[in-house]
């Protein structure tokens, strides 16, 4: 069974995240998503600019990663061993995949 695993990052982590994502065996392909985030955590986030806090969002970046449902783990505790800065900047969703394929 297919998962999808996404992650939910600050923007200034990307280009290490994505050199991360590049070293793992597992994950053979990813997709990064500019994304905005809105909420009273944003208020709390010792990264959050003058600029974030003026326009009421912070920039972040959504990462899909299509894997088998037994590889999820091992990215998981990759990615929390890897030094790319996701330490508290991340958050992660797997969701089960009921069909894919190329069109």
């Amino acid at each position: 069974m297919m998962k999808n695993l996404m992650l939910i990052a600050h923007e200034d982590i990307k280009e290490r995240l994505a050199d991360t994502l590049r070293s793992l065996a597992l994950v053979t392909e990813f997709t990064f998503t500019q994304i905005e985030s809105h909420g009273g955590q944003d208020e709390l986030d010792a990264t959050l600019s003058a600029r974030d806090s003026v326009i009421g969002y912070t920039p972040h970046v959504r990462v899909d990663i299509l894997l088998k449902g037994d590889e999820v783990e091992g990215v998981l505790t990759a990615l929390r061993k890897a030094d790319c800065g996701l330490a508290g900047r991340a958050s992660y969703q797997v969701t089960t995949v009921e069909k894919y394929g190329t069109l």
